[in-house]
């Protein structure tokens, strides 16, 4: 008899959640009784099943290419898997990334190991040294984004297991909450 046996690494909870859809809401809010001071926003999103998704856009949320978000805008909203979240409906959450959808490009979000993987292990990145590799406040990242939270923007990847690509850019997300 053969007993072979197939060892894989567990896989990890990912560390971010998301959610696409259309933005159908879009106003200044308040957050723990305070009154809007417009550093707050509160963004309603429905997917394409009708459900609904709060999210509150903080100072401290990542704005892919810092796009202006308006109601209309078809867009991804990333938020932390571990962050308290009040038991209410529809779902609130605090958004950490938000990426306009367009054709062009796709995002990812998440922790990147040593060799670049993203934590789902779909994604490994190839740095060539032409890739810009910024912080969420645009300066240039003096040291290795592996080991750290990433937002990967990219035009293309190949059909391996994991997918690999040259991204186009590669934000590191270093803050507090984050980190």
């Amino acid at each position: 008899m053969d007993y072979r046996f197939s060892f894989q690494r567990p896989m990890r909870r990912s560390s971010f959640g998301s959610m696409k859809g259309t933005i159908v809401d879009l106003v200044p809010a308040g957050q723990g009784g305070r009154r809007a001071d417009g550093c707050l926003l509160f963004a309603t999103i429905e997917d394409t099943d009708g459900n609904t998704v709060n999210f509150f856009i903080n100072p401290d949320t990542y704005v892919v290419d810092f796009t202006t978000l308006s109601v209309g805008m078809m867009a991804t909203f990333w938020y932390r898997n571990d962050a308290p979240m009040p038991l209410i409906y529809p779902p609130q959450y605090t958004a950490v990334v938000v990426a306009e959808d367009r054709n062009d490009r796709h995002v990812d979000v998440s922790y990147y190991n040593n060799s670049l993987t993203n934590e789902e292990q779909t994604l490994q990145l190839n740095l060539d040294g032409t890739v810009d590799v910024r912080t969420v406040n645009n300066q240039y990242f003096q040291a290795s984004p592996a080991n750290h939270n990433l937002v990967v923007s990219y035009a293309s990847s190949t059909r391996s297991i994991p997918a690999q690509t040259t991204p186009s850019t590669v934000v590191v997300l270093c803050d507090r909450s984050c980190g």
